[in-house]
């Protein structure tokens, strides 16, 4: 029996990923996790960890599962496959102020691109709509990876 999966749940995890880090849906469960690459390393290795802090431990348990279970767990996409990049330039066709579109299709060229268009979404009093189109954009993205994996979203 597959798990019904929250799409905010989907939505975090894709939102608050990290470097280093693997952002997995547990089929099973439903719940959304996140592992380190080193405890997913150190869950290979078979080791005791019974010596290892509280915490520590509950972290290499969940890692250990994913190795041990990986056919229960469906990594969420990544930043690659998110590409935020895109994002802000697909909200800057959508403006309907032209002003305001080239000052921001200016603003998301080159190195400094994020930090130049976010500064410039506030001070174009743009933020609300931003957010808006952004959250909508995740959100199709959730949907879309869903359907891909025949899951069920709630």
């Amino acid at each position: 029996m597959k798990a019904k999966v929250n799409l905010r749940d989907i939505i975090d995890g894709m939102e608050m990923q990290f470097d280093e880090w693997n952002t997995y849906l547990n089929r099973s469960t439903g719940e959304v996790i996140s592992v380190s690459q080193n405890d997913l390393r150190a869950a290979e290795e078979d080791e005791p960890i019974d010596h290892l802090p509280d915490w520590q431990q509950e972290d290499l348990k969940i890692a250990i599962d994913v190795v041990e279970n990986f056919e229960n767990y469906v990594e969420l996409p990544t930043k690659y496959d998110i590409n935020e990049y895109q994002m802000m330039e697909d909200f800057c066709y959508v403006l309907s102020d032209g002003n305001k579109k080239n000052k921001l299709l200016n603003a998301i060229r080159g190195r400094g691109a994020f930090r130049r268009f976010k500064d410039l979404v506030f001070q174009l009093d743009l933020e609300e709509e931003w957010y808006t189109f952004r959250d909508n954009a995740y959100k199709k993205i959730a949907i879309r990876w869903c359907q891909d994996y025949d899951l069920e979203y709630k």
